[in-house]
């Protein structure tokens, strides 16, 4: 079968492997598409801190069952599904207080084991999530759903709430959506007027473009002066951090998505005088899963709005190379594996 590989940095190819076998408790998948996570980006330029070599990316996919036992779940040969790609240990202090998407010793598929990007694939009954209906496309956009899903449902979002996402990449355009559909006013902020553009179609009710304004002066504007109830960092800048402080109501909410890089310096004595509570957000869990598919299935939220391009398996090099520089054009770029 073809299977992606990615043997060491910026070195990517479809080589043949041998078709998985299923074991007790798992079911045969024949992938269908594939979404390419900063991740994997990261572990194709090297950037990945937790991947080792050989490796195949992914870990957002869509399937169709070919092989399953009788399970209690009601999932059946045939079925178009989704999977959760933590696998978490089950041992460890987060796992047995039920926060297994902090699991110490998690492993990622596409990072810390092998990934989606193949033919075929076996995977643990209870990691299949049932399709509802929604296209394989839509469905291999459900894992990055979850992570802004997750990520608002932490702050416990509420209707008169006024919800400031800075950064509209492909993870801040979810908690756009996640924002908007638990009823709260959204603002998105970002560099790209093309992201930006987008923002609003998912729902945004304004923007700021921090490249043209203050972002801290244009939320102060925006609010009267108040700041926002909730601030999502969807950037992992250092820059974007502080700008959240800044723009955060007192007694606000700061949510963390964007996975930084580089130590942040800042006097940690305004989270006092503003109060303020600060959220990291850390995959999601298997509840998300179901949220997100529900959500889509009500025809509600447009997901494929978010898709940029479509390559095939056999072009998986063109779309790595594609995203590695990006000019912000891109936001989802999914890879055709099995129609």
């Amino acid at each position: 079968m073809k299977t992606v590989k990615i043997n060491k940095p910026f070195e990517i190819g479809v080589v043949d492997t041998e078709k998985p076998v299923p074991r007790e408790g798992e079911a045969l998948l024949q992938v269908m598409y594939c979404g390419i996570c900063g991740a994997d980006v990261a572990s194709f330029t090297g950037n990945q801190p937790f991947t080792t070599y050989p490796r195949i990316p992914g870990h957002e996919f869509s399937a169709r069952i070919v092989e399953i036992p009788e399970n209690s779940r009601g999932l059946k040969a045939g079925d178009i599904v989704t999977c959760n790609p933590y696998f978490n240990c089950g041992k460890c202090y987060s796992c047995k207080r039920g926060f297994v998407n902090c699991c110490t010793d998690n492993q990622t598929m596409g990072v810390q084991r092998d990934g989606s990007f193949r033919e075929y694939i076996v995977m643990p009954i209870e990691r299949i999530y049932e399709g509802k209906g929604l296209s394989a496309k839509e469905l291999a956009l459900v894992e990055p759903f979850t992570i802004g899903w997750h990520a608002l449902s932490r702050t416990e979002i509420k209707p008169t709430d006024r919800v400031l996402v800075v950064g509209a990449g492909p993870i801040g355009l979810f908690a756009t959506i996640s924002a908007v559909a638990k009823g709260a006013t959204v603002y998105v902020a970002d560099i790209l007027d093309g992201r930006l553009e987008k923002a609003v179609k998912f729902g945004a009710k304004g923007t700021i473009n921090s490249a043209k304004v203050d972002i801290v002066e244009e939320a102060m504007r925006i609010t009267d002066g108040d700041g926002f109830d909730v601030c999502v960092e969807a950037c992992g800048s250092s820059v974007t951090f502080l700008n959240c402080i800044d723009c955060a109501a007192f007694a606000g909410k700061i949510i963390l998505i964007g996975n930084g890089k580089k130590e942040t310096t800042f006097l940690h004595s305004i989270l006092l005088k503003k109060e303020l509570n600060v959220f990291g957000s850390r995959n999601s869990f298997p509840k998300d899963f179901k949220a997100v598919i529900d959500l889509i299935s009500t025809g509600k939220v447009n997901v494929m709005d978010m898709v940029s391009a479509v390559y095939p398996i056999d072009d998986v090099a063109a779309a790595f190379d594609a995203l590695t520089h990006n000019d912000g054009s891109l936001s989802k770029v999914l890879i055709e594996v099995n129609k």
